[in-house]
Parts: structure tokens; sequence; C-alpha cells
């Protein structure tokens, strides 16, 4: 895990948005190899092991495939220029080194991705119920199949994307009152949350 995405993590815990505190046991440059972070307002703790940063509760079966190319998610991103984070979950978190190649300078989370992708540098793996960032922190956010017509998982990602920025999504056509749908065809959609 990246160091510093720790500055847009949350606890994943149903209570006000709070940060976590790292307690790293093990480095490697700039990535957490194992460690901990703790809640200041629940208490809970969570485990670094291998990279990963397990919240608990994630899904179980994460399977199958995109239908996107990593150039294919880049051009429905929208991303231009270096910089920020931007979450892959689910299957797309397997185009995560590739998309990576193509968007120099931004890092990525993969949230739930399929097992073999591991923690590298500029890509941190996530494993949680739900997404484990702050509010209005993600530069974009792509969903894949079983996540991207799901609407708990839309809601997240219309919450920790910036206004006006992308989500992308695998799936049915979201609800009209969750997204402003930018275009769809083929199952995949590409939209952004509704300002509030």
């Amino acid at each position: 895990m990246f160091i510093e995405l720790t500055d847009h993590l949350r606890c994943p815990e149903e209570h006000e948005e709070s940060f976590l505190v790292l307690l790293p046991d093990k480095m490697d440059g700039r990535s957490v190899v194992t460690g901990q972070l703790g809640c200041p307002v629940c208490g809970r703790t969570y485990l670094v092991r291998d990279g990963i940063l397990e919240l608990g509760g994630a899904p179980t079966g994460v399977t199958g495939t995109t239908r996107l190319t990593a150039d294919a998610l880049t051009a429905l991103a929208g991303l231009s220029g270096p910089g920020g984070y931007f979450a892959l979950v689910g299957p797309l978190g397997s185009l995560a080194t590739e998309f990576h190649e193509s968007n120099p300078g931004v890092a990525l989370v993969a949230i739930n991705p399929p097992a073999g992708v591991v923690d590298a540098p500029a890509i941190s793996v996530i494993r949680a119920a739900r997404i484990p960032l702050k509010s209005r922190s993600m530069r974009g956010v792509a969903l894949g199949p079983r996540f991207g017509d799901d609407p708990f998982w839309i809601g997240e990602a219309t919450r920790v994307v910036l206004p006006g920025l992308r989500i992308v999504g695998e799936g049915a056509e979201p609800l009209q009152d969750a997204i402003e749908l930018m275009a769809s065809a083929e199952g995949v959609w590409v939209g952004a949350g509704k300002r509030r």
C-alpha cells in the first residue's frame, strides 16, 4: 500500500468520516508491506499484509473479466495529466498495471480486484465491503462487472469522486437519480455524480 494513500483513506465503519492512523511495521521504499491502521473514532484496527490493506467484509469470489481494455478505460475515464488517485473496483483491477502505464503520474487504488493482483509501485490493493476512501477524493472511479450495476457501489463511487469527474461502470445503466449519465453502450456506461 502506497504510504501517501493513507491521507485519502477513511474508516469503513458506519460513523462520521474519519481518518486512519498508520503504524507501519515493514516498508519497501514508499510502500507499506506490513502494518496496522487504526480509527480514532471507533477504535477498530485493520491490517496491511503483503502490501494489501484488509478492511474486512470484502465480497467473496470476485471473478469474471472486464470487457474493457486499459486503452478503452483511459479514454472513458477522461483523465488529463498526472496527479491524484483513480479507483478500480472489482475485475477492472486486472487492468491496473496497463492503465497506470497509460496514465503516468496517476496513482491507482484496486479495490476487491481478482486474485493475483498485488501491491505494486503506484498501485495499492484494498479488500473491503465498501470504497474506504474519503468523500470527494478521487479523480475517477471505474466499477467492474458485479459492481457497475449495484446501487450501493454506484453510491459509493459518487461519494468518493471529485465533483464533475467521471465514473465508468460495467453493467446496466444506473438510475437517473444516482448519476448524470453521459454515455452508455453495450453494457458500459460513463457518468458523473450529481452535484449536491
